[in-house]
Parts: structure tokens; sequence; C-alpha cells
């Protein structure tokens, strides 16, 4: 397979090793990732969000049996970071989503 051509005016393709930033807008769906990696993965979306000022962040657990919703409400009720959370309106995931409002970097998170 040949390389794909440069095109002038574009970036050149990126390759096997470059590191891709991606948006952060403030959702973060749980769907395609193993329950053994949620804990990490939360905290370090939650504080990512901080970092970049976004304080209010919908994780989409999904409705199923609700193992991982209660999985992630536990994690966030222990979160020193997390000022409130509750479960998402109907227009946004209903409970099969939750809403998380964060406490600013500045503030106390204790």
């Amino acid at each position: 397979m040949s390389p794909t051509p440069e095109v002038p005016g574009l970036p050149p393709e990126p390759g096997p090793d470059t590191v891709v930033p991606l948006p952060l807008e403030g959702v973060l769906d749980l769907h395609t990732f193993p329950p053994h990696v949620v804990g990490d993965l939360m905290r370090d979306y939650l504080e990512a969000c901080r970092a970049r000022g976004v304080l209010e962040v919908r994780v989409i657990h999904g409705k199923g049996r609700g193992n991982l919703r209660r999985s992630v409400h536990a994690l966030l009720a222990r979160h020193p970071a997390v000022a409130r959370f509750a479960e998402a309106g109907p227009h946004f995931g209903g409970a099969g989503a939750t809403l998380v409002w964060l406490k600013p970097r500045d503030a106390p998170a204790a």
C-alpha cells in the first residue's frame, strides 16, 4: 500500500504514532469500555474536564440492569471534585445517563 500523497494546503496524514488531540465536550459514553477500566477512565476524564473548565458533564452508561449506573454513581459520590450529580432528563438520556456538576479547579475539592 502506497502512502497517501500530500495535498497542497492540507496538513499531512497522521502516522501510526501520531497523537491526535480529541475535543473534550463534556460527554463520556461508557458503552465501548470494559467495566474494569471505568473507574480510572472516569477519574481521568473528570479531571481533564475540570482542567479545561468544563464543569457540566454527561456520563452515558446505558440502562441495562443498572450495574454500570450504580458503579458510576458510587464513584461520583466519593469523588471530591463532584459538586452534585443526577439522572439525566428524558432529552439527555434519562435513566441511561447521569449529569455531573464539577467544582471549579480553584474551589476546594474536599
